[in-house]
């Protein structure tokens, strides 16, 4: 079946009004109505929403393909829609999207609709497709450039046959949907992996069931399996191989590194558990299990950090002491700003980061436990520490819980998590707090403030160098978080230094390579250059993460050549003693320092062309 059986002039809306997710979806939604798709609108539209709860289907690259498979869809369709101003979709890249393709499936979907939708999945991974559809502006462009690229698909001949390469790696994609990320994640893998000279075979977990499976010869060749799914997949058969676990997301766009990974055997072997789930083996592997339960407690509470920091930054621009009622500079809109970035937003942070720690470990019957330990640590004095402790806590207590309530009678099921997880998990998590945990994290706390602010100049230039090397080793992985989080727990506790050298170490990487792409442009192609401009705005902005595709592209010259512009930016800043109360903002909180704002400017212009400058020496030119 070809896509435009799915995609008809009826089903495209070339102007989708306004910027906002939701507002993007009803439009959709409502298109599918009209064309007679669907027969009920907000039954649908809950679907839709039900799937994006569990992920943002905004892959990036400017693409959002949001999707469902319910009762309420009379025939399978594609909707499809464009913004030429972007929409702010929530995407995995945190850039606008741009194209929409909304699929709409019933719950009997045969195989030869499920087909169509995972060739879409595959054409828009082609930049060429996705800049046709941009460049299109009538109903019949889009279904010509569709079209033009919708060829038949050949069923993977070659990974049928015993691999031959140097390197054969075996891999698993999967979404809770099985419409689209799990053939865009299988597509991405096998696109990367030609281009890296490595044979793959990727097995696709979709609607349809599982397609190309893997067999057992080809699993014991494979020098590792890599499991790129958002859902369970059979794990017994991987026993003995260095297994890759991650999210479908990751196989979209982060395909290289984890194809890196598998190729070093960077990960834990699978020992088996008895099971055919993965849920369980993630759960083993201290590595692999503590990263994911951090990781997950530390981007959900970024967002408090950054609204509330940034909040803060502005109350600041009336005076530091604007929002103090009795103060001469007193200002009513500067004790707004800081009652709800400092009181509330900030005063989420530690309960948001125990929660989601202990949500990841326990599912949803450590959250609330891990949200009063969270809670307990940040009014106790333990701070961002006692958070941790409070988070992997309250999730390994209920998980203590679930294998002692299991012997339960099933007809107590339903009790469990309204009654005896949510009772017993914050009373023993809270006593635990209450009576272990806070007061020696508190005196911890304390101390390591007190050091801090007693550090001498040499202590403290050494400092901004370890910090400044942390933000620039992984630009936004869990080594820069981890530095990040270490100055954001600092300054409840008065310490102002770090945050500075942290802030401007992190601004580095993309104003490094945006240098290094004005100066060098013998260096770069015209793609790189492109971007590179980006990055002055990305650097300015203290958004580390736009480096990110020119150290994939080129780790063993840029990451170093980053790192050491970053360290000297960091120790400048501690140098001149530069104090930054804001935790986020960039430039824009430049003035608000304390120590001058000339000099830390200095020490991130120094920084900046430093790294540019190792860039551009270091880097081969364009032949």
């Amino acid at each position: 079946m070809k896509i435009t059986e799915l995609l008809s002039k009826n089903t495209i809306l070339l102007n989708i009004e306004g910027n906002q997710k939701e507002e993007t979806i009803n439009q959709l939604v409502d298109i599918l109505l009209k064309a007679d798709k669907i027969s009920d609108a907000s039954e649908f539209k809950a679907a839709i929403l039900k799937r994006e709860e569990q992920s943002t289907t905004g892959i990036g690259d400017g693409i959002a393909i949001p999707h469902a498979k319910t009762k309420v869809v009379k025939e399978a369709a594609i909707v499809f829609g464009k913004s030429a101003s972007g929409v702010n979709y929530e995407s995995l890249d945190g850039k606008p999207a741009h194209l929409f393709f909304m699929i709409a499936a019933p719950e009997g979907a045969n195989n030869t609709h499920l087909e169509a939708l995972a060739k879409l999945s595959g054409l828009l991974m082609k930049a060429e497709v996705r800049y046709e559809l941009l460049k299109a502006t009538t109903p019949e462009e889009i279904i010509e450039t569709i079209n033009r690229y919708d060829k038949e698909d050949k069923e993977e001949k070659k990974e049928t046959n015993t691999p031959n390469k140097k390197h054969f790696i075996v891999a698993v994609t999967g979404c809770p949907t099985g419409i689209a990320h799990t053939y865009m994640a299988a597509d991405s893998l096998k696109a990367k992996a030609a281009e890296m000279g490595v044979d793959i075979k990727v097995e696709t977990n979709g609607s349809g069931g599982a397609k190309n499976v893997l067999t057992s010869e080809e699993i014991k060749q494979a020098t590792a399996v890599i499991i790129a799914a958002d859902i369970n997949v059979e794990m017994e058969r991987f026993k003995g191989k260095h297994v890759i676990q991650a999210a479908v997301a990751e196989g979209i766009r982060r395909p290289q590194q984890i194809i890196d990974l598998a190729l070093k055997q960077d990960a834990p072997i699978y020992h088996g558990n008895g099971n055919k789930s993965n849920q369980e083996s993630e759960k083993k592997g201290s590595r692999t299990g503590f990263y994911k339960h951090l990781m997950n407690g530390v981007s959900n509470m970024l967002p408090f950090v950054v609204g509330g920091g940034i909040l803060i930054a502005i109350c600041f621009m009336f005076g530091y002491n604007s929002f103090k009622p009795d103060d001469p500079s007193y200002n009513q809109i500067s004790e707004a700003l800081m009652t709800i970035g400092g009181g509330n937003a900030f005063g989420l942070i530690v309960p948001v980061l125990a929660g989601f720690i202990a949500l990841s470990i326990a599912d949803r019957p450590g959250f609330a436990p891990g949200m009063v330990g969270g809670m307990m640590a940040a009014s106790g004095g333990a701070g961002f520490l006692g958070g941790l402790v409070a988070g992997f806590l309250a999730g390994y207590v209920v998980l203590l819980l679930k294998k002692m309530f299991s012997g339960l009678p099933r007809s107590l099921e339903g009790i469990k998590s309204i009654l005896l997880y949510p009772l017993f998990g914050i009373a023993i998590t809270g006593f635990i707090m209450l009576y272990v945990v806070n007061k020696p994290v508190a005196w911890l706390n304390g101390t390591i403030a007190d050091w801090l602010t007693g550090l001498g100049t040499g202590n403290a230039v050494l400092l901004g160098i370890v910090l400044g090397l942390m933000m620039s080793f992984d630009m936004g992985g869990p080594v820069n978080k981890a530095a990040y989080v270490f100055g954001t727990g600092l300054l409840a506790s008065g310490v102002y230094g770090p945050m500075a050298a942290i802030m401007a170490a992190g601004m580095v990487p993309p104003l490094a390579i945006a240098i290094a792409t004005t100066l060098f442009k013998n260096k770069f192609n015209d793609q790189d250059r492109d971007a590179g401009k980006a990055c002055y705005v990305m650097g300015l902005s203290f958004i580390t993460e736009g480096a990110i595709p020119f150290a994939a592209a080129d780790p063993l010259r840029v990451i170093p050549s980053v790192m050491a512009g970053s360290a000297i930016a960091g120790a400048l800043s501690m140098a001149f003693g530069i104090g930054l109360r804001a935790p986020h903002g960039g430039i824009f909180v430049v003035p608000l320092v304390e120590g001058g704002a000339l000099l830390y400017a200095l020490a991130i212009i120094i920084g900046s062309i430093v790294a540019a400058l190792l860039i551009g020496f270091l880097k081969k030119p364009i032949k």
